[in-house]
């Protein structure tokens, strides 16, 4: 799988350049492989470190460690989501079961920052679920019943208050809830690098090519050589697919955002100065915006089936009037060259947005399928499969594992059809709000 680094992302350009990367030049024999350097598999590094602090373990990424979808999404640590179509008891149990790992997750990269004294923009502000749509209050009631029944302390605003709290009065309805997290994604994992324990070997820019078991050890291929491992975690996340990783329950879908330059301190002022905010559509094709800790913008608001490998600079721009339109609608008197980047990113989902945590084989394990929320929960499945792949079990196993499990996928072509008819629709319905 060739995946190509780029210099498109602000998160990334905001960190300096790192100078100790290795690649894989040779043959190698170890206990333990880890395929994917993103926030899974650097948590998974660490614990398995902790555990057997007399074995090898070797991290390998196609890329730069940390680059991929870790480094490249919008900065959210979430405690609830909207889109995740719950009415009835039964569903309403399957959202707590969802939120008590999202919960998991923030205490965990939340222990994280705390033992390494980590400076990632860590911002306990909430979030809001925004529209424009004065019919979208219904929605976002019967959210804020959801909520209330599970115990999560939030509020409704109206127009004359969003105005105040994010400068734009484009948005007529929200719901903030208090316990959401924004952070800088790119610091977050770069700390995660920092901090790799002495017996990790960390390969970067080294694409798996095949695998396959070998009685009682997995064989790897790359282009440089080969790795024996006595077990395997697959950590791939949006990239599982391609590597045959329960191919028949999770695909890509292939994002792009774009964020502002600083605004000037006139510009600032002119949009009443507001702390630092994050806002996540209503309807699920809607913009996800920000204003981070140093006024910048960043807008997310496309999402198609594509090749996740690679996506050029002319395909980046023509996405990028999107997320120009977005900005013109909730900060009109900004200038048209405000822009300072444009990328994409994978996202891995399943049919029921269910993750995947599971044994595959006897040494084979594989963690990964966020559904757009792999901060926490990335950090924590990492983690927590490392422990699984070790013969242990945890009370956080317990609570992951009883989640719904990811349900079986329709075969091709019927499958991208589906989806693509799917973005379609829900494209249609949140016109208004890209």
């Amino acid at each position: 799988m060739e995946v190509t680094n780029d210099n498109a992302c602000s998160w990334v350009n905001d960190l300096t350049p790192r100078t100790n990367v290795k690649s894989i030049q040779s043959n190698e024999d170890c206990e333990w492989l880890i395929i994917g350097a993103g926030y899974t598999g650097l948590s998974a590094a660490r614990k398995l470190a902790e555990l057997h602090y007399n074995q090898k373990i070797i991290l390998v990424d196609a890329q730069l460690a940390g680059e991929g979808a870790s480094s490249r999404n919008s900065g959210y640590l979430v405690d609830t989501t909207l889109n995740d179509g719950f009415t009835s008891n039964k569903e309403l149990e399957n959202y707590r079961k969802k939120s008590a790992i999202y919960s998991l997750g923030i205490k965990i990269v939340k222990k994280f920052i705390n033992e390494h004294q980590v400076d990632c923009d860590w911002n306990e502000c909430g979030k809001f679920f925004a529209s424009s749509k004065v019919e979208d209050e219904k929605i976002l009631l019967n959210f804020s019943s959801t909520l209330s029944q599970l115990g999560f302390e939030h509020n409704l605003l109206k127009k004359k208050d969003l105005f105040k709290r994010l400068g734009t009065n484009f948005y007529n309805i929200a719901l903030h809830t208090k316990g959401g997290i924004l952070l800088h994604p790119g610091k977050l994992v770069r700390s995660m690098i920092d901090v790799l324990p002495s017996n990790v070997c960390l390969y970067e820019n080294s694409c798996l090519i095949n695998w396959n078991k070998n009685k009682d050890f997995i064989s790897c291929n790359f282009k440089n050589g080969k790795i024996n491992a006595k077990k395997i975690i697959f950590a791939t996340n949006g990239f599982l697919k391609s590597l045959g990783i329960k191919s028949n329950y999770n695909f890509p879908i292939t994002l792009t955002a774009s964020m502002t330059r600083s605004l000037t301190d006139e510009e600032f002022k002119s949009i009443g100065e507001p702390k630092e905010w994050g806002v996540l559509p209503v309807r699920p094709m809607g913009a996800t915006i920000r204003m981070t800790k140093d006024k910048r913008i960043l807008v997310r608001n496309t999402a198609e089936i594509r090749n996740p490998f690679k996506m050029s600079k002319s395909d980046l721009k023509k996405r990028s009037i999107n997320q120009k339109i977005s900005i013109k609608k909730r900060f009109p008197h900004l200038t048209d060259d405000i822009f300072q980047s444009t990328w994409s990113g994978i996202v891995s989902r399943t049919r029921n947005s269910s993750q995947i945590f599971e044994k595959i084989d006897d040494n084979i394990f594989a963690a990964g399928c966020y559904n757009g929320s792999g901060i926490g929960v990335g950090t924590l499945f990492g983690e927590q499969i490392a422990i699984k792949a070790s013969d242990e079990y945890t009370k956080e196993i317990e609570i992951i594992e009883a989640r719904n499990k990811p349900t079986r996928l329709p075969p091709q072509p019927f499958l991208n059809l589906g989806i693509k008819a799917r973005l379609f629709y829900e494209r249609l319905r949140a016109k208004s709000e890209i």
